[in-house]
């Protein structure tokens, strides 16, 4: 890649940290693939949801980004967001499908980790991994 391709997508980057949602949005809008992935792995979603910017985190669902994608550690976006203890974050990815099972440690994993009775619970309230399948599937 030449150097101007990687300094677009580290300012995508930049963007998803610092909740820059409009314009974000525009990029998306233009053909920026929402699943973008970073050297570690990390997607625009991963990025936003740990940072704290639920509506980039919905922008990005919207335009079509995988909520259950996992960074190199195994890291998800909604066990970023549970960390960060952003109940709406969590809410949005878990509308979105996110299973708060996957990932190493899973969102699950970390509200337990680190005592966030809060957040467990929001992850409690969601389908049970057998409801997210298709009828018939």
């Amino acid at each position: 890649m030449d150097a101007e391709i990687i300094e677009f997508a580290h300012r995508m980057f930049d963007l998803a940290r610092a909740g820059a949602t409009e314009e974000l949005a525009g990029q998306l809008e233009l053909g920026l693939p929402p699943n973008l992935t970073n050297d570690k792995g990390d997607t625009l979603l991963i990025l936003a949801a740990y940072h704290n910017h639920p509506a980039t985190v919905a922008a990005l669902l919207q335009a079509g980004a995988d909520p259950s994608r996992v960074n190199d550690r195994g890291q998800t976006a909604l066990a970023a967001a549970v960390f960060r203890q952003n109940s709406e974050t969590v809410a949005t990815l878990l509308a979105a499908g996110a299973n708060p099972h996957d990932g190493n440690p899973s969102a699950l994993a970390t509200a337990a980790f680190f005592k966030l009775p809060e957040m467990a619970e929001l992850l409690r309230g969601a389908p049970a991994e057998d409801d997210r399948r298709a009828p018939g599937a």
